[in-house]
């Protein structure tokens, strides 16, 4: 496969050399589950995938929680035939498990991740995961048990690193006893600054890689997302009861949709790609993971990846808190 060369960044101290920009594989998980995104075509994903692999992105982040495997088994099959040195970087996540009707279960148990690590290697098809995270810090009271079962897991060499999504830094400090962080994954967008107060500076200190997602906002911040588009969106599609997608938030979203799509026409760039490059510009994020589901949207996202905001631009977009 001829891949485009990209600037690549070290992933905190993992040694990992990442692209500023990642697939993100939430949404081809598709619909029927609780957090799903509606139809997806299989064939459309395989094939976003590959283009982005063409096009030099050389890590895909999953979840075995995304359409409970179906995420993880597009992944595999748009991977397949690729040797070991041709493949991108494959991160994915474990602790959300499917629960009746398709709804997610948080489970932290050592026993629970044993049985999603080794699921989760049979649909992606790799000998290893190059990144484990735990997903989601729940129930609070485990978070020990479930660290202290990655760490084994990368002891064995099921997996080569391992890191953690949504911890804030209390939880994170409780786990550094049991076993470095290497890796965090925060939600980080110029709807969700949150994370700016505190986690990413901790982050940077403790010289933890950080990789942020929905730096887009779940497609808000794309300058396709309009009133009349969120009420076509299908019902099994879980923005659509989200409360960012209605009033009164929708409201202060769209107005930062339009400071994004002035920024972004003097970079002659799309404000999706505005929006990914404003979180690039904090210096503790090596990473930005950028959801796609079909090939025609790479090449409008990719120029995030290269893409430098002044400090004016940025005074701009921020404007106002959304």
């Amino acid at each position: 496969m001829q891949q485009t060369q990209l600037a690549t960044r070290q992933l905190g101290s993992t040694g990992l050399e990442i692209t500023r920009v990642g697939f993100g594989a939430w949404a081809i998980g598709g619909g029927g589950w609780e957090f799903g995104w509606g139809p997806q075509d299989d064939g459309e994903s395989i094939a976003a995938i590959r283009r982005a692999l063409e096009h030099g992105i050389n890590w895909i982040d999953t979840a075995a929680a995304y359409g409970f495997g179906h995420s993880e088994e597009a992944v595999g099959h748009a991977l397949k035939g690729l040797s070991e040195g041709e493949r991108p970087y494959v991160f994915t996540k474990a602790s959300l498990v499917e629960g009746p009707g398709r709804r997610v279960v948080h489970d932290l148990t050592r026993e629970s991740i044993l049985r999603e690590v080794a699921g989760s290697l049979k649909r992606l098809g790799v000998e290893a995961i190059d990144l484990y995270q735990i997903h989601w810090p729940i129930p609070d009271v485990d978070i020990e048990e479930g660290w202290a079962a990655f760490a084994a897991l990368k002891e064995e060499g099921l997996v080569r690193h391992i890191g953690v999504s949504n911890f804030d830094v209390e939880q994170l400090r409780r786990i550094q006893e049991i076993a470095p962080v290497e890796t965090l994954q925060p939600q980080y967008s110029l709807i969700e600054r949150d994370v700016a107060d505190e986690i990413l500076p901790f982050a940077e200190r403790e010289g933890i890689g950080v990789i942020v997602y929905s730096p887009m906002g779940s497609g808000l911040l794309t300058g396709r997302m309009t009133r009349e588009r969120i009420q076509g969106l299908a019902e099994n599609d879980w923005r659509k009861r989200d409360a960012r997608f209605q009033e009164p938030a929708l409201s202060r979203h769209l107005a930062l949709v339009g400071r994004l799509e002035a920024v972004a026409e003097r970079y002659d760039t799309s404000p999706g790609a505005v929006a990914i490059a404003w979180t690039l510009r904090n210096p503790a994020v090596d990473g930005a993971i950028v959801g796609l589901r079909r090939p025609d949207q790479v090449d409008d996202l990719l120029a995030a990846a290269t893409l430098a905001l002044s400090d004016e631009d940025a005074a701009e977009l921020e404007g106002s808190r959304s």
